[in-house]
């Protein structure tokens, strides 16, 4: 196939176009780089340096050739700078998706492929499934919801098939690949950044919520058992309309076991620092992920946090500046 994939010069958007470009389809890849990186582009990825609000160059990018699918990873993914500067994140995650929704089907564009959020849910003590009740506690989440929403009435009225991937933590490291976020907001490379010294302290937003330890709890899932759903989901479109899927590990870490984690697969003490809530962080998500399974026969090959934080701790090792080396 030939793919136009948006944000590919990003940490999940790149792994997954080199994947594409493994398994031989062509791509385009479409990308800003106001956060991404240009060295993260595949070599034998087309690359067109764009924003997605400019509509001509959207327009003649999606024209200059016939792609059969588009996969969208362009986001702003700070939820807690979504409570802060919300109109930011409703212009780049939502109206900058309907830009693309837009010209994509006008384009002849059958398929399309969205990175969503376990964000669009309501916090709960069970492990979310795909029916579990929807709620963003955070701008970032809704931004996530609404552009849901938006496919769907495209699937209605214009045959546009669609797939929404509602993973949870994206994390840990692909040869060549890992999280060098601008600004930094995840927690395993913020906390790697004390075991490397470039921080003083792992900071723990929150030490009230109602879980083991007081702090948060989430499911963390690797970049390569990420990229493999959405190869499958890419390929599932040729009988589906429509897939929603949630995918994450099915296990729930906390901020304190990731820290403890970090300082067993790193040897380093690294200080915490501890502070109240931030508004938007949800106190527990978790994702119950049998159903990709069941259909697409999906399953983690990297499940166990301490392979998944040793993963990213030699990422980080051999490249402490990034991409900017």
């Amino acid at each position: 196939m030939n793919i136009f994939v948006t944000g590919g010069a990003g940490y999940i958007g790149s792994a997954t176009t080199k994947a594409l470009l493994e398994a031989g389809h062509s791509v385009t890849v479409y990308d800003s780089l106001i956060t991404g990186h240009k060295a993260a582009v595949p070599d034998k990825a087309r690359f067109i340096q764009a924003a997605l609000d400019d509509k001509n160059a959207l327009k003649q990018a999606l024209t200059s050739t016939k792609f059969e699918a588009v996969m969208h990873f362009a986001a702003f993914i700070e939820a807690g700078e979504s409570m802060i500067d919300p109109g930011r994140f409703f212009q780049n995650n939502f109206v900058n998706s309907l830009n693309l929704i837009e010209a994509a089907t006008s384009a002849g564009v059958k398929k399309f492929v969205f990175s969503s959020t376990a964000a669009v849910y309501v916090s709960s003590d069970q492990p979310l499934s795909e029916d579990s009740p929807l709620g963003p506690t955070n701008v970032y989440g809704q931004t996530k919801l609404m552009t849901e929403q938006t496919l769907e009435w495209y699937r209605q009225i214009h045959g546009l098939h669609f797939a929404s991937l509602r993973y949870f933590n994206a994390c840990g490291a692909m040869p060549g690949g890992g999280e060098a976020h601008q600004p930094e907001s995840h927690l395993i490379p913020l906390v790697l950044r004390v075991a490397l010294g470039q921080s003083e302290s792992a900071s723990i937003f929150g030490t009230d919520y109602p879980t083991p330890d007081g702090t948060c709890i989430r499911d963390y899932i690797h970049i390569a058992d990420l990229v493999s759903a959405h190869l499958l989901v890419l390929n599932a479109l040729d009988k589906n309309d429509k897939l929603i899927y949630n995918v994450g590990s099915g296990s729930g870490y906390s901020v304190r076991e990731v820290i403890e984690t970090a300082r067993k697969v790193t040897g380093q003490r690294i200080p915490v620092s501890e502070s109240a809530r931030r508004a938007g962080d949800p106190a527990r998500l978790v994702a119950a992920s049998e159903k990709i399974r069941r259909e697409l026969g999906w399953k983690p090959q990297h499940d166990d946090l301490d392979d998944i934080i040793a993963s990213a701790w030699e990422w980080h090792q051999t490249h402490p500046k990034g991409y900017e080396e």
